[in-house]
């Protein structure tokens, strides 16, 4: 006979508390089990003999309820349930039975346990190779599928989620400073660098050139900026002269933790001459594709929402559908060869305060089949990219990795969807016959923008959020979408800043402000998306003034980017006034409008039967 202390430390190593209730019957016999009840007493003892399948969980708090409460009302349903298996007599292990009856009970019980668990475990091999040979047959298609349209995914994150450690930060920032260091260094005027540690070691008065980390920024008494500056070795002041207006500038717009050069003298404090940020090379080419096609280009389409510009969506659809629309618009339909969504695909659950009053479909899984049933009606030639953006399910901290199939099985299983991390880079439309290698599309859903409207002079005097343009320059210029530590959140990957740009993107695409907006900085075509949801209080209390109903159409030919507008006639003629009154920047557009049975397109402008090309804002 075991003694308790031995039974204890029995079910402690199998993680699971003994209830004093059972302790003496197994004294006599222990059940070498596991189980997921947190405490093992009779009640639980019986469940797991009827091999009833219950929510332990549930279970559980029902306990607490009885225990802690004193209602009893959800324990005795669970209790009820119990009883009703067949042949359920004799399943109480009886305190008043003889030690011979306990036992050979108890050895009947542990043989039909054992019995069911091997039926159990060939059955779950089958099912095991059955779902891997499902598997890798869905795999081989979807390779196909990607090969076939031309796609390849250069980068989109998937490690694991773990604890992450101080130290996991500190060897972010170590990695983002190596990778931002190499691009710095390949500018001539930075040929000849010093580390920190030595500068104190120069003479006075000696030209230097560094580049470092900006650690701190603040405005001298004089009106002067002075920056502190750190790299492995060390930190040194360094001060802009606000008599240096172009310099003074620049030095404006740098923020915490962005990686910089510089160049100037030292006399204890480095008085600067120049800085030099990581930015674009001026030798980037504008590609364009030696074939005809097109990708189209939606985010934050959030259906879930009472906001949810249904009737516009579907009219979207049915354009690319080709049911709708002008000849040309029809011609242009039929060339498109993809879809990117960056972003918000759903309205989400929980996003912002008192949202569910905004919603008309509230569980977030529905949400998704909602999704997918508005994408079906997309041609499944076409594949449809797509990533997350803070109103998805899973984790808002960047990189943001697919959508966890678990939720949105319903979207990931449509064979022409495919998923990403946010941001992640796509190449699309290579052609090996001619030479050309494709175009690198980088997704961002961009909710580092509100930090960087707020906080960059020049931005937020130029509209803030309304000119996601220059954000995105900004951006481009810092090679990273969220440079300082507070500008989103982010995961500390001690490998490699996944938010580094550290390959040149032919396009940018972002979303997350409601603005719809194509601008061009050396070459790279910046596009943030429209939006498909009408503002919301919450928005308009956050400063956010939407543009929704927009696609943005990319000619990968001609590089051309033109937009669709399929809101009604009445509201884009709101819209222009309210334009108009507020003075803003202005994107042309096209117009598609249907009459009120949706089968004919009818003209309601002069642009509605040809795209135009929209202003572009030049870096």
């Amino acid at each position: 006979m075991m003694e308790e202390k031995d039974i204890i430390n029995f079910y402690l190593d199998n993680e699971t508390l003994v209830g004093p209730d059972i302790l003496v019957d197994l004294k006599i016999t222990p059940l070498p089990i596991k189980t997921d009840f947190a405490v093992l007493n009779n009640d639980t003892l019986n469940i797991f003999n009827t091999h009833k399948k219950i929510v332990v969980k549930d279970f559980e708090e029902a306990i607490v309820l009885k225990e802690k409460h004193k209602n009893t009302k959800l324990y005795d349903k669970f209790i009820e349930y119990i009883k009703t298996i067949d042949g359920a007599e004799g399943i109480v292990i009886n305190k008043k039975a003889t030690e011979l009856e306990r036992k050979v009970f108890l050895d009947k019980l542990l043989s039909e346990k054992q019995s069911s668990e091997s039926d159990q475990l060939m059955s779950s091999d089958d099912e095991k190779k059955q779902d891997k040979i499902q598997n890798t047959n869905l795999l081989q298609q979807r390779l196909n599928f990607l090969e076939k349209n031309k796609i390849k995914i250069t980068s989109s994150y998937n490690s694991k989620a773990r604890k992450w450690v101080v130290h996991d930060f500190v060897n972010l920032y170590t990695s983002r400073f190596r990778e931002l260091e190499k691009i710095l260094h390949a500018r001539q005027e930075l040929q000849s660098l010093t580390s920190i540690s030595r500068i104190t070691q120069k003479k006075e008065r000696e030209n230097i050139s560094l580049i470092g980390v900006v650690y701190d920024k603040a405005l001298t008494k004089t009106g002067n900026i002075m920056l502190t500056l750190e790299d492995p070795t060390g930190m040194v002041k360094a001060v802009v002269n606000k008599n240096k207006e172009e310099l003074f500038r620049l030095a404006e717009e740098i923020q915490l933790d962005e990686v910089i050069g510089l160049a100037g003298m030292y006399d204890q404090i480095i008085f600067v001459n120049n800085l030099f940020i990581p930015d674009i090379p001026l030798t980037k080419e504008l590609k364009k594709s030696p074939e005809e096609g097109c990708f189209l280009v939606i985010s934050d389409t959030e259906p879930g929402s009472k906001l949810f510009l249904e009737k516009e969506f579907n009219k979207l659809l049915s354009w690319l559908s080709g049911d709708i629309g002008s000849e040309k618009q029809r011609e242009i339909a039929s060339k498109i060869k993809y879809i990117f969504i960056v972003g918000d695909l759903v309205a989400g659950v929980g996003i912002y305060p008192n949202q569910e009053f905004d919603l008309n479909i509230i569980d977030i899984y529905d949400q998704y089949k909602a999704l997918a049933e508005l994408l079906k009606k997309i041609p499944e030639h076409i594949p449809i990219i797509i990533c997350p953006g803070n109103h998805d399910v899973g984790r808002i901290s960047e990189p943001q990795p697919p959508l966890p199939q678990d939720y949105a099985e319903a979207l990931i299983a449509m064979p022409n969807v495919i998923s990403v991390s946010n941001p992640s880079t796509i190449n699309i439309f290579a052609n090996a016959e001619y030479g050309f290698d494709g175009f690198e599309v980088m997704l961002y859903h961009g909710l580092s923008f509100v930090y960087y409207s707020e906080h960059i002079p020049v931005i937020r005097r130029s509209g803030g959020q309304k000119r996601p343009d220059l954000i995105m320059k900004y951006l481009l210029q810092r090679r990273h979408l969220a440079p300082s530590h507070t500008s989103t959140l982010y995961i500390p990957d001690p490998k490699k800043d996944p938010l580094v740009i550290d390959k040149v993107p032919d396009f940018l695409i972002s979303g997350h402000v409601h603005r719809a907006m194509v601008s061009n900085y050396k070459n790279v075509t910046c596009i943030n998306a429209s939006c498909w949801t009408n503002q919301s209080d919450e928005q308009e209390r956050r400063g956010l003034e939407a543009q929704p109903g927009r696609a943005f159409i990319v000619d990968m030919k001609t590089r051309e980017v033109k937009i669709m507008n399929f809101l009604s006639k009445d509201d884009q003629e709101k819209e222009e006034s309210a334009k108009a009154q507020a003075a803003e920047p202005f994107v042309a557009s096209a117009t598609i409008a249907t009459s009120s049975t949706t089968s004919n397109v009818s003209s309601t402008s002069s642009t509605a039967q040809s795209l135009v090309k929209p202003e572009v804002n030049n870096g």
